[in-house]
């Protein structure tokens, strides 16, 4: 399907950010963190009002475009007339976190095999590799309530993961917090390789854990391995991988 482009139309802001989200779930497909057209990533439009941009349910992650992203509210209604439909039930954890993250520029949640692997496991995310000491800093978990449609297990939600980036959904999957796409992103990359790992290091012998030194030594450290960057220093870098591999997003 043609998609009109929306570039002339809308504020230069409001572009970047659906160039930028649907370059995230575009990435999101090439790493094969996504469940067909399920789970979402949401990101907060600046100005007034708390308005959203979310995909248009039914598209896969490697066919969304910047114009075919959906801007919506709080309450997942349509805000500007798209052909497309969009699923109110799965905003229902991203408008929770919107509610009283003010920090939530963008919040990202996939159903992943390893993610959901790890999340399904009494101990969670263990400590045993350089990634999962960078999660570790700020995790929090939520335990599983069933599909999550219901409002009542918001104010739930919304506590357990407080002031965290990265929310372990028990029995169902990852969610990680960033102040831009970008940082949500790289999140999740970080997020999605802990899991991996663990489900693989698992599969051996006797696991060695990181001690609490070296765990204190890498709390800071992040930011010093992004020559002060963070996640701008690898999202060019992902930008160019799509132009090569799946462009199109940014129309």
């Amino acid at each position: 399907m043609k998609i009109p482009s929306l570039k002339e139309v809308i504020s230069a802001e409001e572009w970047q950010l659906r160039v930028d989200l649907a370059a995230a779930y575009r990435l999101v497909a090439a790493y094969g963190w996504s469940d067909l057209v399920f789970t979402h990533i949401s990101a907060r439009v600046p100005g007034p009002g708390h308005h959203f941009l979310i995909n248009p349910y039914g598209l896969m992650f490697d066919e969304i475009t910047a114009s075919s992203l959906v801007l919506i509210d709080q309450d997942c209604r349509k805000l500007r007339e798209s052909p497309f439909p969009v699923n109110p039930a799965g905003f229902t954890i991203h408008s929770c976190i919107h509610a009283v993250r003010e920090d939530a520029g963008c919040v990202l949640h996939t159903h992943s095999r390893a993610g959901v692997a790890v999340s399904a496991q009494k101990g969670g995310v263990l400590p045993i590799s350089q990634q999962s000491t960078l999660v570790l800093q700020s995790l929090a978990y939520h335990d599983y309530e069933g599909i999550a449609l219901h409002d009542e297990e918001k104010p739930r939600l919304q506590a357990d993961l407080g002031g965290a980036q990265f929310l372990m959904l028990r029995n169902h999957g990852l969610l990680t917090v960033g102040r831009t796409i970008p940082d949500a992103f790289l999140n999740m990359y970080f997020f999605e390789n802990t899991c991996r790992i663990q489900i693989d290091a698992q599969a051996g012998g006797e696991l060695n854990l990181i001690g609490a030194g070296p765990m204190k030594a890498n709390a800071n450290v992040s930011r010093q391995a992004t020559a002060g960057q963070g996640a701008m220093l690898a999202w060019p870098a992902l930008l160019r991988k799509l132009d090569r591999e799946n462009p199109g997003y940014d129309s």
